[in-house]
């Protein structure tokens, strides 16, 4: 079935005959991305090698515009989440911490509806975030078990990331001149606030971007207020062990910088996280705080893409209550074969080590994952998991459409 066939079934099982009349602007695109995976949780004592079969960031989306005269036009998208190892297990309101990948769910991704002219683009739905957006292209084992959100992103409220897709969301992003375009976002995180006592979360999210040529460059910030228990998707998300997050708030920056030298890409991000959490009774007021950064390299050879990559994250700020050597680093190789426009095969090998009181996993793009968590762990987990260092080998096809 071709694109313009499964557009029109689409349509059908969707809206009333009366409304399809006009499905001629309807663009139908897509990937999947499944690997098989020998994973090793790398504990000290007790640690397993496991196969599975992981879907990475598969997905199905339709897109539409519509001029409208005068230079404006109407843009629209629906992308949903294909769990291609069929292990969907529901959808969360945002990504969840420690992890790029949605359950299949239709809207889980990328969907919103909008207008765009010459004064830019203005969205309304869900999106990720311009934060996000600032570095994901230099992250050259980007969706799989070697995504370098396994170590960057990392949120300390618990409930999202900064590296993340957020629901109710409103957008805007600048026409591009010579080179440079800026994008906002905000993210309404109270639509079930109640009382007028209900202190009321939300997010920004901004990004500036300057990619010209051989060079790209990045600079973002995300600032999360955290709002009372139940009230919306920046609602404080943990009541237990350390309450009253409410009213307090989380921030992050990050620079990026590409540049290409012919069959050579390198990639370089550097991203600082902080927040005031400490007022709920820790010793140190920037308890998550910290210092991450991703270097990155990858050489085409005709139809051969040789990778590699290297993460690392720093200690969290407060060493008083959660001790010192808390951060970790994650090395990554592997080879993409491209055996036509849209189908490629890959293998990579990748292992995280995390320092002694390190709590980190392999769970940045796959839904599979290997090992404990992330920053969040010290504040949610009852017994974290210290010092492993998770291992994985990973073979794949990719094929887009």
């Amino acid at each position: 079935m071709n694109k313009k066939l499964l557009a029109l079934a689409v349509a059908a099982a969707l809206a009333p005959a009366a409304a399809m009349a006009d499905t001629g602007n309807v663009v139908v695109y897509g990937q999947m991305n499944v690997s098989v995976d020998s994973v090793d949780t790398g504990r000290v004592a007790g640690g397993v090698r496991k196969t599975q079969i992981n879907d990475n960031s598969s997905r199905l989306g339709f897109k539409g515009t519509e001029s409208l005269g005068n230079g404006l036009t109407a843009v629209w998208q629906l992308e949903g989440s294909v769990a291609a190892d069929g292990a969907a297990s529901g959808l969360s309101g945002q990504t969840t911490a420690g992890s790029a990948s949605t359950a299949a769910a239709l809207g889980a991704r990328n969907t919103f509806v909008g207008l765009t002219g010459g004064f830019g683009t203005a969205i309304l739905g869900r999106h990720d975030t311009p934060y996000k957006l600032a570095t994901r292209g230099l992250d050259v084992f980007a969706d799989g078990i070697a995504d370098n959100r396994s170590l960057m992103g990392q949120s300390g409220n618990g409930f999202t990331t900064f590296d993340g897709r957020q629901s109710n969301v409103i957008a805007y992003i600048s026409p591009t001149v010579a080179g440079f375009h800026g994008a906002i976002g905000y993210v309404a995180g109270a639509e079930n606030a109640l009382l007028s006592s209900d202190v009321k979360g939300d997010a920004w999210s901004a990004v500036g971007i300057y990619a010209n040529g051989p060079i790209f460059a990045s600079l973002a910030y995300e600032k999360h207020n955290v709002g009372t228990p139940g009230t919306g998707t920046l609602g404080d998300p943990t009541p237990a062990p350390v309450p009253n997050l409410q009213g307090l708030n989380e921030s992050a920056w990050k620079v990026g910088l590409g540049y290409t030298i012919d069959a050579l890409k390198l990639g370089f991000a550097y991203e600082k996280t902080s927040d005031d959490f400490g007022k709920v009774g820790l010793s140190n007021n920037d308890v998550f705080g910290h210092k991450s950064y991703y270097l990155s390299a990858a050489y085409t050879m005709g139809s051969n893409v040789l990778k590699l990559a290297y993460t690392k994250t720093g200690d969290l700020n407060d060493a008083t209550d959660l001790g010192n050597n808390t951060g970790a680093k994650q090395w990554s190789v592997g080879v993409d074969h491209n055996m036509s426009k849209r189908t490629t095969v890959y293998a990579l090998y990748t292992k995280l080590n995390n320092d002694t009181n390190g709590v980190y996993g392999l769970t940045g793009g796959s839904n599979g994952g290997v090992g404990g968590g992330n920053v969040t762990t010290y504040l949610l987990g009852a017994s974290p998991i210290y010092d492993q260092d998770p291992s994985a080998f990973s073979l794949g096809i990719r094929h887009s459409f």
